[in-house]
């Protein structure tokens, strides 16, 4: 989550036609020192039974964990890229997240050109 807030700006156009909303199964006070400590300019939501997880197959059942698995959702609602076992240290990621996010809220051509 750092790394979305130290690049909040270019990946998110600095929150203009975007929402980020970070889904955990941490308990909504954990949720809310955290991003209140780290200064996070997203919202969080607490997922504690796994029930959105489980609907976004973002769930490791086997190992009881939540998988880091990344949704865009387009302005009408469905979901216009996924990105399952998003890689945290690739930029590869971040470029291909960054032309996801602005094609989808009609910023930029979707080749992360503004």
């Amino acid at each position: 989550m750092e790394a979305y807030r130290d690049q909040y700006a270019t990946l998110f156009n600095g929150g203009k036609n975007v929402v980020v909303i970070g889904i955990s199964a941490d308990a909504d006070t954990t949720l809310a020192s955290w991003a209140r400590d780290s200064d996070f300019p997203m919202l969080f939501a607490s997922d504690v039974g796994n029930e959105a997880g489980r609907r976004y197959g973002s769930v490791d059942t086997a190992r009881k964990l939540d998988t880091r698995n990344l949704f865009v959702v387009a302005p009408d609602g469905r979901i216009a890229h996924v990105m399952l076992s998003f890689k945290v240290l690739s930029p590869d990621a971040y470029t291909e997240l960054a032309a996801a996010v602005g094609k989808s809220a009609g910023t930029n051509d979707g080749a992360g050109h503004q």
